[in-house]
């Protein structure tokens, strides 16, 4: 079990969360025993390759899994209360107003037949009993204040009528209305132009110093992670393989698939004549292997000929403060409890 620092009560706990999709080729372990959790004001990053599971996670957390998935086991404590075990109507009286989501593709999220200041009106309607009248007043407030140019003719544009970059800022309009103590973020910048994802990122940082929300914010994107986290998770398979403080995950990353993550970034000035790779490819979450999820892949088994990856699945263990790993090389029982180097990264 995880626990916050510094004796705090953590906003949300997520434990032992496993998160299936049954399909007539199999159960797809989508996410398969993820525990974290995140405390008021702080933003925890969750990053990955596509499919490991990082948006099935946030799903899990607004219940909004449909058929064929299924939350099979595990807790997702928000303030204490289970939101695996409550009701819809409770949920009703969660989603949306104490806790947020800003999801990965605006356009399609948005209703293409209702204007963007109606969607965001009705947010307020739903949660805090606006009028109609005030409804669109604040809805014209929120998208001024997320940086929309001329926000009340902005408040009658359909969402096709609107940018990548404004619709994405219309989600956010969305998501912060009734000032959730949790904002998730699903790939908030992806298919934006770099510009415009610094202007996403620059809104959301401001967004946080104003309201102070905790956020989740799930990205594929390391740079996005050094930028905005407090905290990181790395996924892998359905699973957290590391966890730790930010500044230490890239000072110091501690499993294979976290250095090799961060080897194949690109470096200002560095001249090299071809990026490093993970080899392999990612397992099948219908036919997992037995022990490590990264063992076909990994060169640190390889070449310290570690047998046990093989056969038996490691834990997540701490091996110096807030920081966690899941990897034999640091396991009590493993035949190495020291970080090793691969390649030229530490």
């Amino acid at each position: 079990m995880l626990v916050a620092t510094n004796n705090q009560s953590p906003l949300l706990e997520v434990r032992n969360l496993k998160t299936y999709f049954y399909t007539e080729d199999g159960v797809v372990h989508a996410v398969d025993g993820v525990d974290f959790y995140v405390n008021s004001g702080e933003v925890l990053g969750i990053v990955g390759e596509s499919g490991c599971g990082k948006s099935v996670t946030s799903l899990s957390i607004m219940r909004l899994i449909s058929q064929p998935g299924k939350i099979e086991a595990g807790e997702i404590l928000f303030e204490g209360k289970d939101l695996v075990k409550a009701t819809e109507e409770e949920m009703m009286k969660i989603r949306g107003n104490r806790v947020s989501m800003i999801f990965q593709q605006p356009q399609s999220a948005l209703n293409p037949v209702f204007r963007a200041g109606d969607q965001i009106s009705e947010v307020l309607n739903i949660h805090q009993d606006f009028g109609k009248e005030a409804g669109q007043k604040r809805a014209v407030e929120l998208l001024k204040l997320v940086g929309i140019p001329e926000p009340e003719s902005r408040a009658q544009s359909f969402p096709h009528e609107l940018s990548g970059g404004m619709a994405q800022r219309v989600m956010i309009a969305m998501a912060l209305a009734c000032v959730p103590d949790l904002l998730i973020a699903d790939e908030p910048t992806t298919a934006l132009d770099v510009t415009i994802q610094a202007q996403i990122l620059d809104l959301m940082r401001d967004m946080r110093t104003q309201l102070g929300s905790a956020m989740i914010l799930i990205t594929h994107d390391l740079g996005v992670i050094a930028e905005m986290a407090d905290r990181v998770a790395v996924m892998y398979a359905g699973e957290i393989v590391e966890q730790s403080p930010v500044a230490s995950l890239f000072d110091e990353p501690l499993h294979p698939y976290t250095k090799g993550l961060i080897g194949s970034i690109p470096v200002l000035g560095e001249v090299r004549e071809r990026l490093d790779v993970i080899p392999g490819s990612v397992p099948n979450l219908v036919n997992l292997p037995t022990g490590c999820r990264f063992a076909p892949r990994c060169m640190a088994r390889v070449e310290h000929n570690l047998s046990i990856c093989a056969d038996k699945r490691p834990e997540l263990v701490e091996v110096s403060e807030g920081h966690k790993v899941r990897c034999w090389l640091y396991q009590d029982s493993g035949q190495h409890v020291a970080p090793i180097k691969l390649g030229n990264k530490s």
